[in-house]
């Protein structure tokens, strides 16, 4: 039975979750594209906090691509699998030929989503990490690692789905780890979704600037309403 309609549904949910953090200006939300830019607008939005991306490239296993052997992340940051890496028997070949595409992947999105505009500043924020789920979790262990570079005052991820043992394993990493939901058995992220289409480079496009508009709307509401005060 589908936990969520959609992703833009999910975040809805997952936002009444972190519901702590809403109105705060310490706050940042950062999305793993392109599947966790529609959960991660909806927080952004109900927590009135600005929203960005943090790029993530998952390492899939040769021929097996739906399974993660590790993640790469902004800043060089890779992670890999051990687990998964030792008992498929993957050469440090095969590691480095995958690596290399993704790495072109990661660059060719970077340019996609920002362009010549900077990345948020993170340092001394609250910054809540946001994906569509967690299976294995190697994606957001990259992003997490990739985060700590710009010295966050905290790291928080938070899903609306995960498999109970990767979100017990991710709270080792971050200083907080939200999952709305661990459902089991779990068996993939997309299972719990109605809809899971993929999302496109242009809806994460339309969405950073739709949080970008919302951002500059709710200063100006909140510079009009000081001004009547």
């Amino acid at each position: 039975m589908s936990l969520f309609n959609d992703r833009r549904h999910a975040g809805q949910l997952l936002a009444s979750a972190l519901v702590r953090y809403s109105g705060r200006t310490d706050v940042l939300v950062l999305a793993l594209p392109r599947g966790g830019v529609p959960v991660a607008y909806e927080v952004a939005r109900q927590l009135a906090a600005p929203l960005d991306v943090i790029v993530v490239r998952k390492l899939g296993v040769p021929g097996d691509e739906e399974l993660a052997m590790g993640a790469l992340a902004s800043g060089g940051i890779c992670v890999l699998n051990q687990d998964v890496v030792r008992d498929r028997g993957i050469s440090k070949e095969a590691i480095f030929e995958v690596t290399r595409t993704e790495h072109r992947e990661l660059s060719r999105r970077e340019q996609a989503y920002r362009g010549e505009r900077p990345v948020a500043d993170a340092c001394g924020k609250t910054a809540i990490l946001i994906d569509d789920g967690l299976a294995t979790g190697a994606t957001m262990r990259a992003a997490i690692r990739a985060l700590r570079q710009h010295s966050p005052a905290r790291v928080i991820a938070a899903v609306p789905v995960a498999a109970p043992e990767t979100c017990a394993e991710m709270s080792e990493e971050a200083d907080e780890m939200v999952c709305a939901a661990t459902p089991e058995p779990f068996e993939a992220v997309g299972v719990w979704y109605r809809d899971f289409a993929e999302t496109s480079d242009e809806q994460v496009r339309e969405l950073l600037v739709a949080a970008s508009r919302d951002q500059v709307y709710e200063r100006e509401r909140g510079s009009a309403g000081a001004h009547r005060a």
